[in-house]
């Protein structure tokens, strides 16, 4: 059996095709490139039961995943993070059924670790020796390390807003990190400067075709974590967008293997905050592109992205699974982060309390019916913000008794 069944790269606005053997950025028309595979083959010897009894990492999908030789693998144990029953907040907002794919407890501290291990493991495969990329803060952190585990040097690009302790696990590893005072967008005018003029590889948000392909092993895990069925509906925060790609790209690869029901899809939802939300305003226009957000805000960084390069890809997920895209407040982004920690004992961060926020406002609406199963993704550990809580409590002096 291969390792990989790796076919080809494809264009999905003007269907170009690229070979999968070289590196490969964007297509010539600008879009983002997608992975493909032989599914065909992969269904003829591979199933959902043979999955099952695999070490619990996104590895054990390797079929799917672009690394032809593993030992072109670099990888710390990533993968099949918990999803836990979120029981006293589901009572409370009005959802039994309520699920969180928790992507905290995850090397790195956030989901970014996904993408960083498969494509750094394929650059590394490639041939790749020094990366660029522009950064919110996890995902720079989580590329380093993983570079730095793989022998890569990486230029690191992020806004001096972006969260200290992501800035922390960038520069211990080595990284040639860089600050900016500006946004993303900012941090990705410098990145596209060192391409052009040193040759580095592109490691922007979908400027490479890879780290969907480890995003798109969450999707695999809810399916195979619920027993092969999928969730009534998918809540993910979106800047960039590449997660929720990924999750749509997995269920449609998942359909056509046969591990999944054929004539069911959950409803993805597209959660941002109202002060970057993009892709909310062009899915409220019915519009297949957003425009760029001006003067961008919020405390949830890693969704503060005023323009993704894939929101078309984005949108048609959305589109195409019946689903939506919601914006929510600061105020609702950091009650739910409360009410995670106090109801659950999960310390979120703030984008993975932006999908609850958006979760309680579609129950209200009754978007979401109550006897539907729902899956919130936190998306990093709430420890990494710690900026955005407060620690504020009485002081006891020395010898003092506390009189309750």
């Amino acid at each position: 059996m291969n390792y990989s069944y790796l076919s080809h790269l494809s264009c999905p606005k003007c269907e170009a095709v690229y070979s999968a053997d070289k590196i490969q950025q964007l297509c010539t028309c600008g879009s983002p490139l997608l992975v493909n595979y032989h599914l065909d083959q992969i269904k003829s010897v591979l199933t959902k039961e043979e999955i099952g009894q695999r070490e619990n990492s996104l590895w054990k999908y390797h079929e799917l995943l672009p690394v032809v030789n593993p030992e072109n693998i670099v990888s710390m144990g990533e993968g099949m993070t918990p999803l836990l029953e979120m029981t006293r907040m589901g009572a409370e907002i009005g959802i039994p059924n309520l699920l969180m794919k928790d992507e905290g407890l995850i090397p790195t501290g956030s989901f970014k670790a996904r993408g960083a291990a498969v494509g750094i493991s394929k650059a590394k495969e490639l041939g790749v020796k020094t990366f660029a990329m522009p950064t919110n803060g996890n995902a720079g952190a989580a590329w380093s390390l993983y570079g730095a585990r793989a022998g890569l040097e990486s230029y690191i690009i992020m806004p001096i807003d972006a969260p200290l302790i992501t800035r922390k696990e960038t520069a211990i590893s080595g990284a040639n990190l860089h600050l900016i005072d500006g946004l993303i967008s900012d941090a990705g005018k410098v990145v596209a400067k060192l391409v052009s003029e040193h040759g580095f590889y592109d490691a922007s948000t979908l400027k490479e075709p890879y780290r969907i392909e480890g995003k798109k092993t969450m999707g695999y895990e809810i399916a195979e974590q619920l027993n092969w069925e999928v969730p009534d509906v998918i809540l993910y925060p979106t800047g960039g967008g590449v997660g929720i790609i990924g999750i749509y790209k997995a269920l449609l690869e998942m359909q056509e293997l046969g591990w999944i029901k054929k004539d069911k899809l959950p409803r993805l939802v597209a959660v941002q905050a109202v002060g970057c939300a993009p892709i909310v305003k062009a899915f409220e226009e019915g519009q297949s592109e957003s425009e760029f957000w001006e003067n961008s805000k919020t405390d949830a960084f890693g969704i503060n992205v005023p323009k993704a390069i894939g929101d078309f890809l984005v949108l048609q997920g959305i589109y195409e699974t019946n689903g939506c895209a919601i914006a929510v407040t600061e105020k609702e982004i950091s009650e739910e982060q409360s009410n995670a920690a106090r109801l659950e004992g999960s310390f979120i961060c703030p984008e993975g309390a932006a999908t609850f926020a958006a979760a309680r406002l579609l129950r209200k609406r009754n978007w979401i019916k109550k006897d539907e199963k729902v899956v919130c993704l936190n998306t990093g550990q709430g420890i990494k913000y710690p900026e955005t809580v407060s620690a504020e409590a009485p002081l006891l002096h020395k010898g003092e008794i506390l009189h309750l």
